[in-house]
């Protein structure tokens, strides 16, 4: 295989000199601009008089925040999939297919030729990331290895398909890259993802892996499954002696840190996080794993940022790369090249720098555990199971968190945590285990310290074990597998988390 990597090396020095010199004031409000300009002639555009706005306080001050169901109901659902002209000049070819994490309500995000091209570029510019810090890197002498969904995308009228995001861009790989990228299009359009693992770890035993990306869990997964077949232990210096670059997004990656550091000591291969959603490529790592995530100011997306506490008030602050803060809880909020317009994405990001903007992803507004009262975001969870897991020595994988409402007062709620171990705890250390969470996020959350003392308002957290690859088996019974589907951190929907315990038959735990 031609080695494309010294040709690339140049373009990607100019590349990262260009994006280092880059105003993020002034791309913003350069794609801003161009983005009314394009949905001046939409239904949308009329309606919010776009031909008369001159900047970001216009755009403002005349576009109200919507969420998908604003979107759906008030724009697209009439004449679905035929939508051209509602919120977008064209008429978008895709249909990025999302359900969240938790709730079963799929969604049809518009996905347009000229967003498919910058979700495409931003990929080019973490590989440019990459290489302008290894110029000896050999990275496309092999092949990377995309874990990602399904390519057999479904028809919903002529010439508009729907389908997973990461199927949609590798349905549309170049066929001039595609020696280099892996799967091929036999085992890429298969969706059973049993079999795709399957097809996937004989794939990964006979080539020439350089890179690997996927969702964390899903990449566990297939390393064991990997390792079981190739009968050797789980070290990928082993497994992938030449591999340059593993790429991960999706989940916070912390309770994942150990054990990616386990499987890849020895081995050469730096880790580098993403940022991609349904409705637009964000932000990716240009620097070490501790230094956050630069935000992609010139992908075609203008960037709001309203603080989480406010976000449901009549009138909430929105924020620009202009006038962002270091440290705050902000929603994400989006107006895109697909006719997304101050649409509410789901996630909430804290900022770490400024200048460029640099964030870490803190959870979903979704993600937030408050039935008593306690205000505990995904961060904040985070942060204290990892705690407890570094603490005891322990490993996990996976795990979510719920409430347990009592049906009477003979005791107060409390929170069930749901872990995977790496192996299975005994009493004792499951009880430390419990005790190391509750004490962090007494220091973390004062709100949930309140509500703790005396253990009146909200009991002591109960943590219950689930064997290796219980998550696995509970999301293909969701028909999640794999893809870019991941295990909800945080469940706040009580009847939901009800049903996940029936599931592990846990719904009464003692």
């Amino acid at each position: 295989m031609i080695d494309l990597s010294p040709i690339l090396v140049p373009y990607a020095k100019r590349r990262v000199r260009k994006l280092e010199a880059l105003h993020p004031e002034a791309a913003q409000e350069l794609w801003l601009k161009r983005l009314i300009a394009a949905g001046s002639m939409t239904r949308f555009g009329k309606e919010h008089g776009f031909d008369g706005l001159r900047g970001v306080a216009d755009y403002q001050a005349a576009v109200p925040l919507r969420d998908y169901d604003d979107f759906w109901n008030q724009y697209w659902r009439r004449d679905f999939p035929n939508i051209k002209g509602s919120t977008w000049p064209q008429q978008p070819p895709f249909f990025a297919l999302s359900s969240g994490t938790c709730t079963g309500v799929t969604k049809y995000i518009p996905l347009t030729k000229q967003g498919l091209v910058y979700n495409s570029r931003a990929g080019t510019d973490l590989l440019c990331w990459h290489l302008g810090a290894r110029p000896d890197s050999k990275i496309l002498k092999g092949r990377s290895l995309i874990m990602g969904g399904s390519t057999d995308l479904r028809s919903l009228a002529p010439g508009i398909r729907a389908g997973d995001l990461s199927g949609i861009v590798a349905a549309n790989l170049p066929s001039y890259l595609r020696p280099w990228y892996a799967p091929p299009k036999d085992i890429a359009l298969l969706s059973d993802w049993d079999r795709k693992l399957d097809a996937l770890v004989e794939l990964a035993r006979k080539a020439d892996i350089r890179s690997i990306s996927g969702v964390p869990a899903w990449l566990q997964v297939f390393s064991g499954r990997l390792a079981d077949r190739a009968q050797v232990n789980q070290s990928w210096a082993e497994l992938f002696p030449r591999l340059e670059l593993v790429v991960h997004g999706g989940v916070n990656f912390a309770p994942y840190a150990p054990w990616f550091q386990k499987v890849l000591e020895g081995s050469r291969a730096e880790l580098r996080e993403v940022y991609p959603a349904s409705e637009g490529f964000i932000a990716l790592s240009d620097r070490g794993p501790a230094d956050g995530l630069r935000l992609l100011v010139d992908h075609g997306i203008f960037y709001e940022f309203v603080p989480l506490d406010e976000l449901h008030a009549e009138n909430p602050t929105r924020h620009w790369v202009g006038d962002i803060r270091t440290g705050i809880n902000y929603a994400v909020v989006l107006t895109t090249c697909s006719g997304l317009w101050s649409y509410i994405l789901g996630d909430t990001v804290r900022f770490i720098e400024t200048m460029p903007p640099r964030l870490v992803v803190s959870g979903r507004i979704a993600w937030t555990l408050s039935a008593f009262g306690e205000h505990l975001i995904a961060q904040e969870v985070d942060d204290a199971v990892c705690r407890a897991r570094d603490k005891l020595g322990l490993e996990l994988s996976e795990y979510c968190v719920g409430a347990d409402i009592p049906m009477d007062a003979s005791r107060p709620g409390r929170h069930i945590y749901l872990v995977e171990f790496g192996r299975r705890p005994g009493p004792v250390e499951l009880e430390r285990f419990s005790l190391a969470l509750d004490r962090r996020l007494k220091q973390l959350n004062e709100d949930y310290l309140a509500h703790r003392e005396g253990g009146v308002g909200l009991g002591a957290p109960k943590v219950l074990p689930l064997s290796i690859g219980g998550f696995k088996n509970w999301m293909q019974s969701q028909g999640k597998l794999g893809g870019q589907h991941k295990v909800p951190r945080i469940m706040a929907d009580h009847q939901q988390f009800v049903e996940l315990l029936n599931y592990f038959k846990m719904a009464e735990p003692d």
